[in-house]
């Protein structure tokens, strides 16, 4: 069952805010009494006026004139009725009862039950004070107002012992809420916690498919780029050639669009990477030689005797950082010639590189420059490797990543 479901099945103190039960006042509103509260009330004022019905009958058993009664009467009565506001006020309302009851037994009930609220809302240390009062109170009274049943020793020790059962049943009761407070506390934490680890893992996975979706597509849409605009360009190709590049355009486009299905699969069920497999570093050389198709002057230099030995996650960033690093060559520097570099062991780490020459003419301006980069910068701090970016000497470009290889 649910706290707000069953809230009227709890105290006051406890089916509100947390800081309700805490004791202090901190001009914090209280909530309004819960049907639970009522029937509490109820129950501790007739336990109350029980109590000082007994104070009352044993005041006429000791033969005190009727104005005395009848005056006890009326202050057990009034002592009930302020046990209302018991839970506002408990500890005013306690020192009260206690002074009230050194000339009036009929409050003693009422004394009883302050004491157990003050227990419950009030610390110890002031709750010490007003019980010690208590007790001095009770022996007072045993000699201003005896009662003739009993001896002025026995009073005192039963009343000392009903104001420590008092005390103790309200600490019982402060202890159990705020032990039940802590634990709701915790709840809430970690549902909260919960949460943000689920929107980091979200944004996390964005942020993956994000990568993604740039890295493959940019790649396909570059090799579209060349080869409409060498369409745009030479409008009198000869037919063969005009085929050739129609042909890689369609190709190119129907990849984009396998890749592009395969990246909305996995957004619309978290968990599958999709049927189509994931590149590695074996599938670079089809990598280069889709480029070389499309034009480019593209060297392979790879020194990896056995690339199906690199894991499959170390794999498939360095084969991305390869396609971005073509696919930048492609954009910013058309018709230079590039080198992919490809190096290392295991225990030693595996090496990327993508080198090309200075540009020939005027670097073309391609919106969205830079976002890549920053992308495979990422993409290789998680995989737990480095990535560097930057000029050559001879005014080409060069991109260069380092990924750990276990041995």
């Amino acid at each position: 069952m649910t706290r707000t479901e069953y809230s009227w099945l709890l105290p006051s103190a406890m089916a509100g805010p947390a800081e309700h039960a805490s004791g202090g006042t901190g001009g914090v509103r209280r909530p309004r009494r819960t049907v639970r509260d009522w029937a509490v009330d109820l129950m501790l004022f007739l336990f109350a006026a029980f109590v000082g019905m007994l104070a009352l009958d044993a005041a006429e058993r000791a033969g005190n004139d009727e104005m005395l009664i009848m005056a006890d009467l009326l202050i057990g009565l009034l002592a009930c009725c302020t046990l209302w506001v018991r839970r506002s006020r408990p500890l005013g309302l306690t020192v009260c009862l206690v002074f009230v009851q050194v000339v009036a037994p009929t409050a003693s009930g009422a004394v009883l039950v302050a004491l157990v609220g003050l227990a419950v809302h009030r610390p110890v240390k002031p709750v010490a004070y007003v019980a010690g009062l208590a007790l001095v109170s009770m022996t007072a009274q045993a000699y201003l107002r005896p009662d003739p049943t009993e001896s002025r020793f026995v009073s005192v020790v039963v009343g000392a012992l009903l104001v420590l059962l008092a005390l103790a049943s309200g600490m019982l009761v402060r202890s159990r809420r705020q032990l039940v407070l802590a634990l709701r506390e915790r709840a809430v934490r970690a549902e909260t916690e919960a949460a943000l680890r689920a929107e980091q893992a979200q944004r996390l996975a964005r942020e993956a498919i994000a990568r993604e979706m740039h890295d493959v597509l940019a790649h396909r849409l570059s090799l579209l780029s060349v080869h409409a605009g060498g369409l745009e360009f030479r409008p009198d190709a000869p037919p063969a050639e005009v085929a050739r590049a129609a042909g890689v355009i369609r190709d190119s486009a129907h990849e984009a669009l396998q890749d592009l299905r395969t990246i909305i699969g996995v957004l619309r069920a978290p968990g599958d990477e999709g049927e189509r497999p994931q590149p590695t570093l074996a599938t670079l050389d089809a990598l280069v030689e889709e480029s070389r198709e499309a034009g480019m002057n593209v060297t392979l230099d790879r020194g990896v005797a056995d690339p199906a030995a690199v894991s499959s996650t170390t794999g498939r960033t360095a084969y991305r950082i390869a396609q971005e690093g073509l696919t930048n060559a492609r954009k910013h520097a058309p018709g230079t010639a590039t080198t992919v570099l490809v190096s290392g062991g295991p225990g030693d780490g595996l090496t990327v590189e993508v080198r090309n020459e200075a540009p020939r003419g005027p670097v073309p301006d391609v919106p969205g420059s830079g976002q890549g980069l920053i992308g495979l910068t990422e993409r290789a701090t998680l995989a737990g490797g480095r990535f560097e970016h930057g000029p050559t000497g001879d005014g080409g470009f060069a991109v260069r990543a380092w990924l750990p290889w276990s041995p």
